[in-house]
């Protein structure tokens, strides 16, 4: 340790006299600045020595004091593990009771004998299929009508295809499923081009006094129909307005002079994009599964034979030596009895365990992130992990107007083409007999954003590539949007479908969560992200949109109180523009807090099963920690319907295999994982969160019902709040 001296510089006045340091003396003064230099040193020394044995001797209280928990914590392990395997056994109850509502659906369906096919039955809806082909000359109100039905059929067999289980589904009734669908939509599209010529050949008795045209709107919840048929060829009539809508048309010159119908067909439905394929549960049998299939076979049913049991009457009646033998041939079917119900119960045990594992790998495929982009997407191609079709398709034709019907002497005559309904090509494939490369110039259009759909920056439109089977933005040029009127103007180029798409991911990742108890089994998740706050209401097995709001204030929509099942619940916020589930491309755009999987799936269900009396909220320490923890808060929340007054949070720590209660709190300046006071580690988040948990919320978390503990953890792995925020 280094010493600092000072020195004393005296400053004497000119003309006094200076006083002569002697040699001893200065000898004297070095040997005191040494001797003090050396007791301060050894001061030092003993000071740092002294601090230094506390901060071991703290260490190894800390040390001896973790080792302790730790072995405290291993000592109950396998207690605690084996009471959460009881406790989720909710997950595999839920699906079995899932299963037992498909088999009842199905049921309830045949004996209601309604007349409508059953989609997951090939025969039966085939038949339809062709029965529906045969039916010639139906009206556009006629084919919107059954369209109705044809919709819900091919909804049905979407969610068949979602909600079923993967290792539930058979390959060949996917395929099935998937064909049907293709079918039903082509033919439901076929229908409609069907109508739109029939409703064109009478174009010229519907006709407009003013501008001698016929113009045509058709409206119904699913679909809507734009006509306007160019009778007069006046070049002065350019601009197409349908009366009662904002729809408007441009036409060039040539449009407006040719013999032409424009049809806009609005499907609010999309069936032009193709779907994605059906992930299926890829694994191999587990050991479970082995032992089950085993004991399928090895399980041997016990029957008494007959001959026996007449033996054993005739014998009744007689000595006592053979009464004896008749106990001992009771106490034999007895054993053979119990035996055979102890084989039953096992059975029965081995089955639960195997559904317990497939519904965990099943939970587990929710949060899976590709590893690499299976697919690559060309310029102007739209990349449909990125970007979200909305609002439906506008199948927007110029179409060759049909020959016009005639009346002669009360009959009316009508020339029907072999070819049917034809497109008209615009621009044509040769242009050599027209004057200028402009004559054919692209056209203005004016479209209705659906009033359903929520947009949060200014839609992009895009066309479909027929030839290519995917939308492309090219041959579209100054868009322009009308946010509060929801109207997009463009020019168009080349006709066909077209769609208005968004960024898949604008809302993640989100700014914050929280999930609170409403009452048993009904709790309040709301979702805050940089657009909106979304709030979802889920009961039992079903879910609500409770509200949304936009620039902090409410915005209505048609979903709320509206009560879904997961599945469609998820198909209905994803259409409506309100995206908040990510898939397992999302990683590609968004950056995210990753968290290993497996640690994601495990807090998941523990929070859904605690999620009846306990608050869970975002911390902003869950990005600080590594990929293996997650950090979330927690508090006891008992109070039915009321928002959280003045919350007193916990910050949780839980990596897949160990929790424990942290320091710090929401507002501590740095990170870090020391252990609060007086706390302890738990193998599950359920185990410590019943360190601090009243007594009755422990009666409610035990009376959650067992579809409600499901639907919430299908929710949370859905919107995936740990890794996403």
């Amino acid at each position: 340790m280094r010493i600092a001296v000072f020195y004393v510089v005296a400053f004497v006045k000119p003309g006094s006299k200076k006083k002569k340091i002697t040699k001893a003396e200065r000898l004297k003064l070095l040997q005191e600045e040494e001797e003090r230099r050396q007791k301060e040193e050894e001061e030092a020394r003993v000071k740092y020595e002294k601090e230094e044995m506390e901060r071991l001797e703290m260490e190894r209280i800390e040390k001896e004091k973790w080792r302790q928990l730790e072995a405290k914590d291993l000592e109950r392990r396998n207690e605690e593990l084996e009471e959460l395997y009881l406790l989720e056994g909710c997950f595999p109850e839920a699906e079995k009771l899932k299963q037992e509502n498909r088999l009842l659906s199905q049921w309830k369906h045949y004996i209601e004998c309604d007349g409508s096919p059953d989609p997951s039955v090939a025969q039966e809806i085939n038949t339809f299929i062709s029965l529906w082909k045969e039916e010639t000359n139906e009206t556009f109100e006629e084919v919107i009508a059954k369209s109705k039905l044809v919709l819900y059929l091919i909804e049905k067999l979407k969610s068949i295809l979602l909600e079923t289980p993967p290792y539930d589904l058979q390959d060949k009734n996917i395929t099935q499923y998937q064909e049907s669908i293709l079918e039903l939509q082509e033919l439901l599209h076929l229908k409609f081009n069907i109508a739109t010529e029939i409703l064109l050949r009478h174009a010229s008795t519907l006709a407009d006094l003013d501008s001698g045209n016929m113009e045509k709107v058709i409206q119904d919840e699913n679909v809507t129909l734009y006509v306007w048929a160019n009778l007069k060829k006046n070049p002065r009539y350019r601009s197409v307005r349908f009366s009662e809508t904002k729809t408007r048309f441009e036409l060039p010159r040539i449009l407006a002079t040719s013999d032409i119908a424009l049809r806009l067909l609005h499907t609010h439905y999309d069936h032009v994009t193709p779907p994605f394929p059906v992930r299926g549960l890829l694994r191999e049998p587990t050991s479970t599964e082995s032992h089950f299939a085993e004991g399928e076979v090895n399980v041997v049913e016990t029957v008494i034979p007959e001959d026996f049991e007449e033996e054993h009457k005739q014998q009744e009646n007689e000595s006592i030596s053979v009464h004896e033998e008749e106990i001992k041939v009771e106490e034999q079917v007895d054993t053979e009895s119990s035996a055979q119900e102890e084989s039953k119960a096992t059975k029965c045990d081995l089955e639960m365990k195997l559904l317990s594992e497939t519904v965990s790998a099943a939970q587990l495929l929710l949060i899976e992130n590709t590893s690499e982009k299976l697919y690559f997407f060309e310029d102007d191609e739209v990349d449909t992990c990125q970007f979200t079709m909305l609002g439906g398709v506008y199948h927007l034709d110029i179409l060759e107007l049909p020959p016009q019907c005639k009346p002669v002497k009360g009959w009316m005559i009508m020339e029907i083409l072999k070819e049917g309904l034809q497109k008209y090509i615009y621009p044509p494939g040769t242009t050599e007999d027209f004057e200028t490369e402009n004559a054919f110039p692209p056209v203005e259009v004016m479209l209705e954003v659906h009033e359903n759909v929520i947009f949060f920056e200014n839609p992009m439109v895009a066309r479909w590539d027929a030839e290519g089977r995917h939308w492309k933005t090219d041959g579209i040029s100054n868009v322009s949007y009308k946010s509060g009127e929801r109207l997009i103007t463009f020019s168009l180029e080349t006709f066909g479908p077209l769609t208005l798409i968004q960024d898949t991911h604008i809302n993640m990742p989100y700014q914050s969560w929280e999930l609170r108890p409403l009452d048993v089994n009904k709790v309040l998740l709301t979702v805050i992200t940089v657009f909106t706050e979304i709030q979802i209401q889920i009961k039992e097995d079903l879910c609500m949109l409770a509200s949304i709001k936009l620039n902090n204030k409410k915005h209505p929509s048609v979903l709320e109180g509206k009560w879904m099942n997961p599945i469609s619940f998820i198909i209905a916020l994803k259409e409506a523009g309100l995206n908040i589930f990510p898939t397992g491309h999302s990683h590609f755009y968004v950056v995210i807090n990753h968290k290993v999987p497996l640690v994601e799936m495990k807090a998941c269900r523990q929070m859904a099963l605690l999620s009846s009396a306990f608050a869970f909220g975002w911390s902003r320490w869950n990005a600080h920690c590594d990929s293996q923890k997650v950090v979330l808060k927690v508090m006891e929340h008992l109070a039915k319907e009321e928002p959280i007054q003045n919350p007193d949070w916990t910050l949780l720590m839980f990596s897949g295999d160990r929790a424990q209660r942290l320091k710090i709190d929401e507002y501590s300046e740095m990170f870090s994982e020391a252990l609060k006071e007086e706390t302890e580690f738990h193998s599950t988040l359920y185990h410590m969160v019943k360190d601090f948990a009243s007594k009755e919320a422990m009666e409610k978390i035990r009376s959650a019902k067992c579809q409600f503990i499901n639907s919430v953890c299908h929710m949370l792995l859905s919107i995936r709040l740990l890794s996403y925020s």
